[in-house]
């Protein structure tokens, strides 16, 4: 026999007697009771009860006096959020932080007096949700930023801390009505934006639609009210219609001797209003309000009853998907199928086993459910949602800057899954629009890091394309080859986002430090020393005393900042001289002499040496764009490293007019390793195939072309092209000039300046 539940309860009987009528006060005494819970707590034994017993009496008695805005005593909020962790078997522990969560906050109860009491697990526990509770959640992303990244940091230690702040968060909803009309829009936004999110991504999935629900309550009321009476008008005319398709699954499914749980559902008010707004529909087009959701014995029998039901009413085209085989991120497990129900009426059903129900309703939470038989759950972390509350912890490691971690957060937090597979079968989920460098970082960084090439379903492919459900990724690593920085303008998930910056910030500091440590030298030399000294042995008091007049927690911090441009370096050198004096080093006579008599000459002997292998710690100057052999000044930017200018760049002579202590002697190698990008004008006769002659004259004299532009284009007469080209040298440059003036369409070729 199936056992159902009616989707519609019946009404009261006129003929049920009336409920005793309580006082206020006995309707309060009541509601701060233990006994709402005692019903609940039935799966703790009898020492964990006493315990949990023993957080109420304390948690009563510390917020003794005070009332919610209902005018309730304080304690009915405690006991509320406990009955909800109580619904997901949460352990005692929890139940006890639940019950005292609050206690920090709004009474003297303290951290110590906590861990005393009841041992510091729970105390731990309490003092991560007070923590939360002090964050402030405004308008300006900024502040949220940081203030989700501290959330995180207190989920970290302990998922049962977000789960106990989610049934807080889904009380104080609940019981919003009583609060102030002028907070009602902040709490709503922010229980919307971020906690009905993590609830979703947590794989709670009933907190999800309730929170979802209870925002738009508040945020849009007028609009709620007219779309609830919509639905119960809705539910009126369509009961009989429920009742037959009822009457039919259970007639199909006894007849097949399935013993099956049927219950009926309704979309959520939020859903119909999201769906109706994002495509435009009147409440009359939402067809598929209603649905059912069928909770079969085993995982063979999901499939069994969706054939059922196929037989029984005919499917809607693309209206099927398997959550079973391709389980959702979060964990969520089940079969959707939407069917053409009596009078033509669109219904979804929903078919799933107990286990897969349960961890569809709780998510996380299952894991204490079904702790005694964790098979049954199926509970595998990486299913629950707990391998993205890592990866979204693991990035808040790695990221210093808040509004980049919520860059990352915004992205993760509502992905709209593709399924893909790796060469050995194994199935990964990313967000729609994930490349094959996403895929390969999901696979582990090292992957990323190293990736080289791709194939998707054994074909050759490009590392920014797109996946695709069912793809079948190999991706072909290399040893020594490190993430490009333009994989950032096409990667899609935050862990690929966060791990190519995590390399770029770390190659840009050893850039800097390389730098720093040049410029430093440098500079001492003009103190008479003639390198920089060791930071060891009896030096090592001398660096100490350096980093204390700096502030500075090494000498590596010290030296990136000098290369970036936020100490200068001679300032630093005075003082490192001073110090080693005092310690017995005596300047070099001769050195200082030198030096100094060369100090005005851009090519003395302590001046940087710019070989192209510097990376982000070097710019070269896009207004006058320097190469070997050209007369050069290096600018030290607040910040922004070094940045070289030829020195008759009129943006430089600007530049050194205004901030003249921040022009520094720099030459170039004697043998660079690069080739060196640089602009140049050709004025042409605008004929046919004109480009292609210019270009052959250039690729002749061995140069490459980076870039072209052309003033707009006239039939006739002379037409300036601009080219940005790579060359070794001055030499090289003067050769490719020479090259084009004997093109018979060339009218004239010169070297661009100042950018023009």
């Amino acid at each position: 026999m199936c056992a159902t539940t009616n989707p519609n309860p019946p009404e009261a009987s006129p003929d049920l007697p009336r409920p005793k009528v309580l006082s206020v006060a006995e309707s309060n005494a009541a509601a701060a009771s233990f006994a709402r819970l005692t019903s609940r707590l039935d799966y703790l034994n009898a020492s964990d009860l006493a315990s949990v017993k023993s957080a109420y009496r304390y948690s009563d008695e510390a917020h003794l006096g005070q009332l919610r805005n209902s005018g309730e005593p304080y304690i009915t909020h405690p006991i509320a959020v406990t009955a909800q962790c109580a619904e997901w078997k949460l352990d005692a522990q929890a139940l006890m932080a639940a019950l005292l969560h609050d206690a920090m906050e709004d009474t003297a109860v303290t951290k110590p007096d906590l861990i005393e009491r009841f041992g510091s697990p729970v105390a731990e526990l309490v003092d991560g949700l007070t923590k939360l509770e002090k964050l402030q959640f405004n308008t300006r992303e900024e502040n949220q930023a940081e203030s989700f990244r501290k959330m995180l940091l207190a989920m970290s230690r302990d998922v049962r801390v977000i789960l106990i702040k989610l049934a807080d968060r889904t009380h104080n909803m609940r019981t919003l009505s009583d609060a102030p009309r002028t907070k009602w829009g902040r709490i709503a936004s922010e229980t919307l934006e971020i906690y009905a999110p993590i609830a979703y991504r947590l794989g709670l999935n009933q907190t999800y639609r309730e929170l979802q629900d209870l925002s738009f309550r508040y945020l849009r009321p007028w609009r709620y009210a007219v779309l609830s009476k919509a639905v119960a008008k809705a539910r009126g005319r369509r009961r009989d219609l429920i009742q037959k398709v009822q009457a039919d699954l259970e007639a199909t499914f006894e007849r097949h001797g399935m013993a099956v749980r049927i219950f009926g559902r309704e979309k959520t008010l939020f859903s119909i209003y999201h769906k109706m707004k994002d495509k435009n529909l009147s409440f009359a087009q939402v067809t598929d309000i209603y649905g059912f959701r069928v909770i079969v014995p085993g995982l063979i029998d999901c499939y069994t009853a969706l054939g059922l039901l196929h037989q029984l009413y005919k499917p809607v085209p693309n209206k099927f998907k398997d959550h079973i085989a391709l389980s959702k991120i979060n964990g969520y497990q089940s079969l959707h199928t939407t069917l053409v129900g009596p009078s033509g009426i669109n219904v979804e059903f929903q078919v799933r086993t107990e286990a897969m129900n349960l961890v569809a309703e709780t998510g996380v939470a299952a894991h204490w459910l079904y702790k005694e038989s964790p098979d049954a759950a199926n509970a595998n972390p990486d299913r629950l949602g707990v391998k993205w509350l890592q990866s979204l912890l693991d990035i808040g490691n790695e990221t210093n800057d808040a509004n980049e971690f919520w860059e990352h957060v915004k992205v993760d937090l509502f992905p709209d899954a593709v399924y893909v597979f790796t060469p050995k079968s194994r199935i990964m989920s990313l967000p729609r629009g994930a490349t094959v460098i996403d895929f390969a970082y999901a696979i582990h960084s090292n992957v990323g890091d190293r990736a080289v090439a791709a194939k998707i379903n054994t074909e050759q492919v490009p590392l920014r394309t797109e996946v695709q459900n069912g793809d079948v990724i190999e991706v072909i690593t290399a040893e020594g080859s490190h993430p490009n920085p333009a994989w950032l303008g096409f990667v899609r998930t935050a862990r690929a986002r966060s791990k190519i910056r995590q390399y770029l910030r770390t190659l840009a500091q050893d850039d800097s430090q390389h730098l720093g440590e040049k410029m430093l030298a440098q500079a001492l030399r003009a103190e008479g020393i003639d390198h920089l000294p060791d930071e060891q042995g009896q030096l090592t008091e001398v660096w100490d005393k350096l980093l204390r007049f700096s502030g500075n927690r090494n000498r590596s911090d010290l030296l990136v900042e000098i290369g970036l441009g936020r100490r200068i370096a001679s300032i630093v050198a005075k003082r490192l001289a001073k110090l080693l004096f005092d310690a017995g080093q005596k300047p070099n006579p001769l050195l200082l002499t030198r030096e100094r008599f060369m100090a005005g000459d851009a090519v003395a002997q302590g001046s940087v040496a710019i070989d192209g292998s510097e990376t982000t710690s070097v710019r070269f100057a896009t207004c006058c764009r320097p190469i070997p052999g050209d007369p050069i000044v290096g600018y030290l930017g607040r910040g922004e490293g070094l940045t070289v200018h030829h020195r008759e760049c009129p943006v430089a002579v600007k530049l050194k007019n205004k901030d003249s202590d921040r022009f520094m002697a720099v030459e170039w190698a004697d043998e660079p390793v690069r080739a060196f990008e640089t602009a140049i004008v050709v004025t042409v006769n605008n004929d046919k195939g004109v480009l292609a002659k210019v270009a052959a004259a250039l690729s002749a004299a061995e140069v490459d072309i980076a870039q072209v532009t052309m003033a707009d284009e006239s039939p006739h007469g002379a037409l300036d092209m601009k080219f940005v080209i790579a060359v070794r040298d001055a030499q090289q440059l003067e050769s490719a000039l020479r090259n084009l003036r004997h093109t018979h369409v060339v009218l004239k070729a010169q070297r661009a300046t100042n950018g023009h």
